[in-house]
């Protein structure tokens, strides 16, 4: 099934609205597909349903899939996710997420910026989720805003220590580090900017809200992922392929979606991640009002080519 939905934006852009996402994969007219994982593959925990079948019969006209994540993790431990999941990994030419790009970034230091950043660094990273290596990068993480050159931002659970063990911490404490760091003057590298993800249906926050507040408080932030186009350009080189026929799927207006423009490509808007509250939807795969979704694609500024409830076929 398929509807036309008139976008109230400037440009007067339009629309389709698709129940699953057999009508557009098999005109074959895109050669490459970018694909958010959370909110679109799977919640955290376990895939969404039917959304490995859909990845295959994707797979089988021709679609050359990459992941593209704002997962500060690096781009192996995506794929290693993916398959404990039940993903086949052999199905996606590879992943790229805003952890790898910013540990190639700080590694490889050809780019001005992070050529000057210094090597000490406040570490925000994860806790539950497990603290995130640092190794290979020649960084020394302090503890100190006194001694700290850069902030960067891993997570939000937790600092790290010069040991490499991290000490649990609350948002409250991370926003008196922030602004002790803002009136020093120091940058900020946030290797995830989402803002919140889906977690089981549930919501919980990311270091792109921690990354927002540092930009308030008159911080300098690099931001190396979605909705930079920085993530996307890694993603087209990494096929071989030019905006024209490329398509992003992700369930983030402000992310995917704003990211997709600003690269210039073609995207799916996925409805029931992080939107279906927004959007009044109670169950995965419940349909969305077009209206709403007109409402609230020209609230966030971010136009989808294509609108689905699920990543489904």
């Amino acid at each position: 099934m398929m509807t036309t939905c008139s976008v109230a934006s400037g440009e007067g852009q339009l629309f389709q609205a698709f129940s699953g996402l057999q009508q557009l994969a098999e005109t074959r007219r895109f050669k490459a597909w970018f694909l958010d994982q959370f909110g679109v593959l799977h919640d955290g925990k376990q895939p969404y349903p039917g959304a490995i079948s859909t990845l295959e019969k994707l797979a089988i006209t021709g679609a050359k899939m990459v992941v593209i994540s704002n997962s500060s993790r690096r781009a192996s431990t995506t794929m290693e996710k993916l398959k404990n999941l039940g993903f086949d990994p052999s199905l996606f030419v590879g992943a790229i997420t805003s952890g790898e790009l910013t540990h190639q970034y700080l590694q490889r230091r050809d780019d001005a910026w992070f050529a000057a950043l210094g090597r000490s660094c406040i570490h925000m990273t994860w806790n539950d989720r497990g603290a995130i290596s640092l190794e290979g990068l020649g960084l020394q993480v302090v503890e100190s805003v006194e001694e700290a050159e850069f902030i960067l931002a891993h997570g939000t659970e937790a600092l790290g220590l010069s040991s490499g063990a991290a000490r649990p911490m609350n948002l409250e404490e991370f926003d008196k580090i922030l602004e002790q760091c803002a009136a020093k003057g120091i940058p900020m590298v946030v290797a995830n900017p989402d803002y919140v993800t889906v977690e089981a249906r549930d919501l919980r926050v990311m270091p792109g809200t921690l990354a927002a507040k540092y930009e308030k408080l008159g911080g300098e932030v690099k931001w190396m992922g979605k909705p930079d186009k920085i993530i996307y350009k890694s993603a087209m080189d990494m096929v071989g392929v030019d905006a024209s026929d490329s398509i992003a799927v992700g369930d983030s207006l402000h992310h995917d979606i704003k990211g997709a423009n600003v690269a210039g490509i073609q995207s799916v808007f996925i409805t029931g991640g992080i939107h279906a509250t927004e959007l009044g939807l109670n169950e995965l795969g419940d349909i969305a009002d077009l209206s709403a979704v007109t409402a609230l694609a020209s609230k966030y500024d971010a136009y989808p080519s294509y609108v689905l409830p699920a990543f489904r076929w």
